[in-house]
């Protein structure tokens, strides 16, 4: 398989070939993914606290590093569906599961994935749902990260240190462009690639770049 220069930032479909309405496909899909994206954050849940506190105990904040998993919803939504509302969708779907197999945050966990998923939506939004390449998922992931920094900063950490917030934005941002962003449109590439989203536009744009 060989990337094609859309397939870094445009991976673009023209508005006239798509409709931007919903089908009773992408509601399927949407689900499917927030459940198995809140899988992942489940085992996330364990595994990337426990980096999260040995980061935070090197440097305060600096466990943001570990959160860009937990904003991975959104990112992968956004870049399957491409449907205004598919990223909150899934990562508001994903939260749900978290909380229901249980984790330490309760409630906590559905108000954050909506903040996150809608981080990662307004970036969507801003590119008229038109643009889906790496770059447009880094952002996203951003977006995201820069969502629950502000989620976190009001809900407590507005108490901390301003060092410890800009340690924490600044690592928080570099996890979600990375491991939600980068990782993120990684894993879509991939399950495209194999022809499981052959009836998206994203499955599509694999056949073509192959």
């Amino acid at each position: 398989m060989h990337a094609t220069t859309s397939s870094i930032d445009s991976s673009s479909t023209d508005r006239s070939e798509r409709s931007l309405r919903w089908r009773v496909i992408d509601i399927v899909i949407a689900a499917v993914l927030g459940v198995a994206t809140g899988l992942i954050f489940w085992f996330w849940n364990t595994v990337g606290y426990l980096w999260f506190q040995t980061a935070d105990a090197v440097t305060p904040g600096f466990g943001g590093v570990a959160v860009g998993i937990w904003l991975i919803g959104g990112v992968i939504g956004g870049l399957v569906i491409r449907k205004p509302g598919a990223a909150l969708l899934v990562e508001l779907i994903g939260a749900v599961v978290s909380m229901l197999v249980g984790n330490v945050w309760g409630v906590s966990t559905v108000y954050s994935g909506i903040v996150q998923g809608l981080g990662a939506e307004l970036v969507f939004a801003a590119f008229a749902y038109r643009r889906f390449g790496v770059v447009t998922a880094a952002l996203a992931g951003i977006g995201a990260g820069a969502a629950a920094w502000l989620f976190e900063f009001f809900t407590g950490n507005i108490e901390k240190s301003a060092t410890f917030n800009v340690i924490y934005l600044s690592s928080v941002v570099v996890s979600g462009a990375l491991l939600a962003g980068v990782l993120g449109w990684l894993l879509v590439r991939a399950l495209a690639a194999s022809g499981a989203l052959s009836r998206f536009a994203v499955g599509r744009d694999a056949r073509r770049d192959v």
